[in-house]
């Protein structure tokens, strides 16, 4: 079913009695050409972007959840492409273009709303590395600008700028980034491609791979053992343990992120805004409610809830940044597993098992990375040939000694 202002229109002066379902509840087949495991943004990405641009036709996409109950309805929803390495500043870029044509593509409102996103500085050598990262995403076409304490001002007089300890100097600000509702992606990927003929198969986890002669030829399923051309895993958080059972180890860890949510408030915060003396990043959502979030918590763990001393954490950054917000009251907070690889940086990648494909590791960078990772997946799936954006993606950069590690913490997936 497609949407549109005339379909609104219409089921309006009917009493909506021609609504159907977004997607449909398919049983599984004994054979599919391509499985996608995983029904989270990526994995509906993957498969949307493999039916539409390149014309594959036998697809299933297997959740062992509902759609959209893991991280991509557990993030803050924030949408960006500020980053200073050439080879994750022309992927997140390719994924911001694709957030911009995304609602028309998939016939689905997901309210993207590019509102801008700040990232503050607040010493002379925190400039100059806003500097050099905003002279690097300029030469690969994003936008950026550097704004001074008035520049700042302007748009968020309310800030803590004379009182605080880690006094704001400016900021650096792409007015492309912005926000969308993390929920309505999924659904609006599901939509997409249910409309192209790919099953989506929901409460259907998979319990292990079927690999013959060195090649996987299918997978176990709580809903039975279903055969296949090729398989490939986007499962977040999960990533570790779903590809142990193909007797892979992964170079990377899960750790949960936690975000929160507070009570309803008029409009005051116009952007997203990241704190730059301290992890704390917050914008505001269409309901009225602030989002924010800051550090992952420090041990593993694949529990979808965090700990008190991140809460603090968090709302203390929170506070030094704005002390208004102290009056607010907090409404909801959740955790989400993220896969924490070793240098910070994602991996799509063929295994060396023929038929099984990785895409994993996305750390903190999952939810905005969401179109492409899906078409540069497909791209692989559909080609055997990395997408030009993300060949450094590969799983083998750690033994070749070409880790992309934006921060320079070293092989710590903690401090990613």
């Amino acid at each position: 079913m497609s949407y549109s202002a005339l379909r609104i229109f219409k089921e309006a002066i009917t009493g909506h009695k021609g609504w159907k379902p977004v997607w449909r509840k398919p049983e599984p087949k004994p054979h599919y050409d391509i499985i996608i495991i995983g029904g989270g943004g990526h994995g509906l990405a993957t498969a949307h972007y493999l039916a539409s641009q390149f014309e594959q036709k036998s697809i299933a996409v297997l959740e062992k959840g509902w759609v959209g109950g893991g991280n991509v309805g557990r993030n803050t929803t924030i949408i960006r492409s500020n980053y200073g390495l050439h080879e994750n500043e022309a992927f997140y870029e390719f994924s911001l273009k694709l957030w911009e044509g995304l609602e028309q593509d998939v016939n689905y409102n997901a309210m993207v709303s590019q509102r801008g996103v700040m990232n503050l500085y607040h010493s002379d050598a925190q400039r100059d590395a806003y500097v050099r990262r905003g002279n690097a995403m300029i030469m690969h076409g994003a936008d950026a600008v550097l704004l001074d304490q008035d520049g700042v001002r302007k748009t968020y007089p309310f800030l803590n700028y004379d009182n605080a300890r880690f006094p704001i100097q400016g900021a650096l600000w792409q007015p492309r980034g912005g926000t969308v509702r993390h929920d309505a992606v999924a659904w609006g990927y599901a939509h997409a491609a249910d409309k192209r003929g790919v099953d989506v198969i929901e409460n259907c986890e998979v319990t292990g791979f079927d690999i013959v002669d060195g090649r996987c030829v299918g997978v176990q399923t709580t809903r039975g053992k279903i055969g296949a051309g090729k398989v490939g895993v986007a499962v977040a958080g999960n990533s570790s343990r779903v590809m142990a059972m193909a007797n892979m180890r992964l170079p990377m860890e899960s750790h949960v992120l936690q975000a929160f949510v507070s009570e309803g408030l008029k409009p005051i915060i116009p952007g997203v805004l990241t704190y730059g003396a301290g992890h704390f990043y917050v914008s505001q959502s269409d309901k009225g409610g602030l989002v924010f979030g800051g550090d992952i918590d420090g041990y593993n763990s694949y529990a979808q809830r965090g700990n008190l001393p991140v809460v603090e954490d968090v709302c203390e950054g929170g506070m030094s940044l704005m002390p208004m917000i102290g009056k607010a009251r907090m409404l909801r907070m959740w955790g989400g597993i993220m896969d924490m690889s070793m240098d910070g940086s994602p991996i799509i990648d063929r295994t060396h098992i023929d038929g099984l494909y990785f895409n994993g590791g996305w750390c903190y960078g999952g939810f905005k990375a969401t179109p492409a990772s899906g078409y540069c997946f497909a791209h692989l799936l559909a080609t055997d040939t990395p997408h030009d954006t993300a060949k450094h993606y590969r799983l083998d950069r750690f033994a070749r000694g070409l880790m992309i590690d934006e921060k320079g913490q070293g092989a710590q997936p903690n401090l990613h």
